[in-house]
């Protein structure tokens, strides 16, 4: 019977595919002040509407507020429909 090889990985390199969603999902998690930008309002308006839970959906990740870029979109879509329905 032969010795079976044992074949080492392949060397990874920076900016492998394994890192990209990573980077995908860092994008996609945005600051307070990401967030403001985004939505082109000061960062106390941002705080102003969490304390009343009428703003975009948000949550803590440790001590830091983070928004999901999917739904700021979603909010930005909903503030729009309710405009246009009025």
């Amino acid at each position: 019977m032969a010795p079976s090889v044992v074949k080492a990985p392949p060397p990874t390199t920076p900016g492998a595919s394994h890192a990209r969603p990573h980077r995908r999902s860092r994008a996609e998690l945005l600051t307070i002040t990401e967030a403001a930008d985004v939505l082109r309002a000061p960062v106390a308006t941002l705080r102003y509407w969490r304390h009343l839970g009428t703003g975009p959906n948000s949550f803590r990740l440790g001590r830091r507020v983070l928004y999901r870029r999917a739904d700021l979109r979603s909010w930005i879509d909903a503030q729009a429909a309710q405009s246009w329905h009025r």
